[in-house]
């Protein structure tokens, strides 16, 4: 096993996980770096929102959605904000 590299599984069925260094581009989280396995085609991103009221045990949370820059083929991966999302 290489470093960035997990065993998932029992002896029988394991997989291996390879696991990449990817990078956020544009929006809040801007310059935020990552490790995601498999180059997910879409990864978001959600930062908690302060409440006035009563929730009744609701959270809400502000959804910013990243979208993988396919130009980049290999390490750090690039994602880039959707500012059309969601």
């Amino acid at each position: 096993m290489t470093q960035g590299q997990q065993i998932h599984g029992s002896p029988e069925t394991a997989t291996e996980t390879a696991w990449e260094i990817a990078v956020l581009d544009g929006g809040p989280a801007d310059g935020v770096r990552m490790r995601v396995a498999d180059r997910p085609s879409v990864v978001q991103v959600t930062y908690p929102c302060e409440l006035d009221g009563p929730a009744g045990g609701a959270q809400v949370e502000a959804l910013f959605v990243y979208r993988r820059d396919l130009r980049v083929k290999g390490e750090p991966l690039r994602y880039g904000v959707d500012l059309a999302s969601p």
